[in-house]
């Protein structure tokens, strides 16, 4: 299939325990979608001494706008940032420097979660160099927008911050090891020893000092890394995580309990830890699909002889061979041999497909049995499969309509309850003569609980879980939207050829009505000539008939394609046009004759075509093309799913009817222009509350497709062109995955509401244990982090739920 592609602007609303930078919002033009290249994930461990291991899983949205385009806004989180940084909402390609204006991307390891966000937005928005931000925190990949020469400067305010910034080559992906790990859990296991002696002393009745002494060890162990990011984030006018828990912790050994306040610090850095590395699960979801492509491949040397290379150095035109059981390096077309290859990582199928000379191979797919070689037409960076990842990691920086109300309700949620462990701590001593100790205690467990991590990172994790288990089966989803949206698919309308039907129709009758044309060409060259000169399916039919085979063909001139009608071209000076039965009406050359032609072809289920020169019709011929085994049965799935089904096509009326009653559709129409498929759409908008889907191949759908709430591409016709263009790919055109696609949304609805259900509800539990008394800070702790750690495990569940 083929869109026009346009630019997006992204709705970027950024959570940082319990901040938002408010909603803005994008649209998208009416011709379609632009893929923007994304960097790709990469593991990091976790040491405690150098990152913070929240990951709330930030992500970037853009909101459906069927007029235009809008202009992003972005508001200030934890204190905002300067006015006039711009906030990106889609991958670093968005961003575009001025004059005197430079872009870089600067990886940070330690930028997990909107708490390292909002301290990097409000130090890079306070200089007067920087003028656009866009954070990708799922790759930790930051892209600025500064002056020209300001980049070292750049550099040292993040610095500054405690992190340590590496900027990449405007080339390179964002893609790393794992770096070392730097000793955390050794300082945390030795904090935890003496959190517990602190504890067994304090039962023991041992003196007061040797309990205090014990638990500063504990603390010093553990959580002096969580006292310098708290530090830097009040110093910069935030109060995160860390600060909280500097905070409560602090407060806890001012009111002398010692062995609790070791023990809370110990608690949330082992919470902390386990928590990122199940929050690693999620970003590094779709780092199995970057494994599928080989190290090396073996490949054709200049002298003829063949040597195993790196697959990264393969150029275009190199010939690799593929033996059985091998996984394919990179795009190709076979040029020896024939096998089975299985294709299910790029394509979802469930059975290798058989591939001889002239056919297709994915990078990352399966050699199955013989052996073969092909030609490598895609190098490394630019295969299929780069593009599934590249599409994947940009879905996972597309902010999904519940995390923009997370969002919103977490930048109220925070101060709210920060002012409540306030209130807390003064009211009862002052007014209701409370002892001002326990009073302060159960502000201190507010406070742990004010951050609202496990609501902000319940969002992402489902969604990145979602649009990685749907890549997975050969459904590439372009972001978060439409994984939620999916839902509320109500229509989906379907073109008919190459969508329905095979789009490889045959031609099946062929009449000259006059032999030769004015100019005396002979009518047959002249069509076979123009046929061939069109993509269009029922013009190939004609060009590739046996008949067409021994056919000279002829130079055409001035040629043209006439969308919904046919094309026309010039030959030896002769005007010629060759279409439908709206284009020959309209040229007024519709004889009664030609149009019982018309109408016996019609009857008989074919799509007629005519070549007319400027005085009559000179031939025509009759195609036929057949439905698609798996059809009807993704139309009676669609159905099943409460979905219902029409089709829009540019084909005659009666065909159109005939194929719509074979396979149950709801509703026809035929004879249809790009305009009219785009009002139809549009009309089904207007007449509906759920969500409008289209589904089609070509260039004539492209209107369509973008009016479309989501538009579903046919992926095998045009692989690259479909990952870019598409709100939606189905990988091997098998229409019963809108119907997986549609119970995966389904499914990701289900688990976004209990991972919110957990997440407030366990707030709520301890928020009023906390005000009653009953909640100690340990307890407080495991409210916070064991609330995260439950919805990033549901979340998980998303990689397996659907099948």
């Amino acid at each position: 299939m083929s869109r026009t592609p346009n630019p997006l602007s992204d709705a970027r609303p950024d959570a940082c325990c319990g901040h938002d930078h408010g909603p803005a919002e994008g649209g998208r033009a009416a011709a379609g979608h632009d893929a923007h290249g994304a960097d790709a994930a990469h593991r990091h461990e976790h040491g405690h001494d150098h990152d913070h291991a929240h990951e709330h899983g930030q992500d970037h949205g853009h909101a459906h706008d069927h007029a235009a385009p809008r202009a992003a806004a972005a508001g200030g989180c934890c204190g905002g940032h300067a006015a006039g940084v711009a906030t990106s909402g889609g991958a670093a390609a968005v961003l575009q420097a001025g004059p005197g204006q430079s872009v870089a991307r600067v990886r940070i390891g330690q930028m997990d979660c909107p708490t390292e966000e909002t301290l990097i937005r409000k130090k890079l928005g306070n200089m007067g160099e920087v003028h656009a931000l866009d954070f990708n925190l799922m790759q930790r990949v930051l892209t600025v927008v500064h002056a020209d020469a300001a980049l070292e400067r750049v550099l040292a305010a993040i610095r500054s911050l405690g992190m340590t910034p590496e900027v990449l080559a405007d080339d390179a992906p964002a893609r790393a090891a794992a770096p070392a790990a730097h000793g955390g859990w050794r300082w945390l296991a030795v904090g935890g020893v003496f959190a517990a002696l602190a504890e067994a002393a304090h039962f023991a009745s041992l003196p007061a000092w040797s309990t205090a002494v014990l638990a500063l060890i504990a603390i010093a162990a553990s959580g002096l890394s969580t006292y310098r990011k708290g530090w830097i984030a009040v110093r910069n006018g935030n109060l995160n995580i860390n600060a909280l828990m500097s905070i409560a912790v602090t407060g806890a050994v001012l009111i002398g309990q010692w062995p609790e306040a070791a023990m809370v610090m110990v608690l949330f850095n082992v919470a902390e830890l386990i928590e990122a590395r199940a929050l690693d699960r999620a970003r590094n979801a779709v780092r199995g699909l970057m494994d599928l492509a080989p190290q090396t491949a073996h490949v054709r040397q200049d002298d003829g002889q063949w040597r195993d290379v790196p697959a990264a150095q393969l150029r275009l035109d190199d010939v690799v061979r593929v033996r059985p059981g091998e996984r394919i390096a990179a795009d190709g077309v076979v040029s020896d041999g024939r096998s089975a290859v299985d294709q299910s990582p790029i394509t979802g199928e469930s059975l290798p497909v058989e591939k001889s000379v002239g056919d297709e191979v994915y990078a990352g797919t399966v050699n199955a049995a013989g052996s073969f070689d092909y030609r490598v037409t895609a190098a490394a960076g630019n295969t299929t499969l780069d593009r599934i990842i590249h599409a994947v990691e940009q879905a996972q920086g597309a902010r999904a309509p519940t995390q923009r109300f997370i969002d919103r309700f977490s930048r109220i949620y925070t101060p709210a309850v920060v002012l409540l462990a306030v209130l807390v701590a003064l009211v009862p001593p002052l007014l209701l003569d409370h002892a001002w100790l326990d009073s302060v205690y159960r502000a201190l467990a507010l406070l742990i609980i004010a951050c609202p991590c496990a609501l902000v990172i319940s969002t992402p994790v489902s969604v990145v879980s979602g649009l990685t288990a749907a890549a997975r089966r050969g459904i590439l989803i372009k972001g978060g939207i439409y994984l939620e949206e999916g839902r509320k698919l109500d229509w989906l309308a379907l073109d008919k050829t190459g969508t329905l039907t095979r789009g490889k129709p045959v031609q099946r009758t062929l009449r000259a009505w006059l032999p030769a044309s004015a100019g005396g060409l002979d009518t047959e060259q002249v069509a076979v000539s123009l046929a061939a000169r069109s993509d269009h399916p029922v013009s190939r039919a004609l060009a590739q008939a046996d008949s067409a085979a021994a056919v000279t063909r002829l130079d055409v001139s001035d040629f043209e394609a006439l969308p919904g009608q046919g094309v026309a071209g010039t030959i030896d000076g002769e005007r010629f046009h060759l279409g439908n039965r709206r284009l020959i009406a309209s040229l007024g050359l519709l004889t009664p004759e030609v149009a019982a032609y018309f109408d016996e072809a019609e009857q008989a289920g074919d799509t007629a075509i005519a070549l007319a020169d400027a005085r009559a019709v000179l031939l025509t011929a009759g195609v036929t093309d057949t439905v698609k085994p798996t059809s009807a049965e993704a139309i009676a799935d669609l159905h099943r799913l409460g979905v219902r089904t029409l089709m829009l096509t540019g084909d005659n009326a009666r065909v159109a009817q005939r194929i719509a009653a074979d396979l149950g559709i709801d509703a026809v129409n035929a004879e249809l222009l790009p305009e009219h498929k785009l009002q139809q759409i549009e009309a089904r908008l207007a007449d509906t509350r759920g969500k409008v889907g289209m589904v089609g191949d070509g260039i004539n759908d492209a209107p369509a497709l973008a009016r479309a709430d989501i538009g579903f591409a046919m992926g095998a016709a045009g692989t690259g062109t479909a990952i870019e263009t598409a709100d939606v790919a189905l990988m091997d055109d098998d229409l019963r995955k809108i119907g997986t696609f549609v119970r995966l949304s389904r499914a990701t609805h289900r688990v976004l509401m209990q991972n919110i259900g957990l997440a407030l509800g366990i707030k709520a539990v301890f928020l009023v244990l906390a005000m009653t008394g009953h909640a100690t800070l340990w307890m407080a702790v495991f409210a916070d982090v064991g609330a995260s750690l439950l919805v990033v495990a549901n979340g998980l569940r998303l990689l397996r739920a659907v099948r």
